[in-house]
């Protein structure tokens, strides 16, 4: 025994692996935040489809009977 400690001389690899749990673990948090807010996204997803809606109404694709009755769908 000289000095090493329990670990024998193989202290620093856990200490290593320590640190690269600890990154993996924020990146894995990182990813999972971008997601959240990607799901977040389709509320405001909403407004990109009234913006199709109003496209196909100002092409002529659906008339103004239609056109409110889905805009009243996607609004509520």
């Amino acid at each position: 025994m000289s000095g090493y400690g329990m670990a024998g001389g193989f202290g620093w690899i856990f200490m290593i692996l320590w640190w690269v749990l600890i990154v993996v673990g924020i990146v894995a948090l990182v990813k999972w935040m971008g997601t959240s807010s990607e799901a977040g996204g389709r509320i405001s997803g909403g407004s990109k489809a009234l913006d199709i809606l109003k496209e196909r109404y100002a092409r002529g694709d659906i008339d103004d009977q239609d056109f409110q009755k889905r805009k009243r769908d996607l609004t509520q």
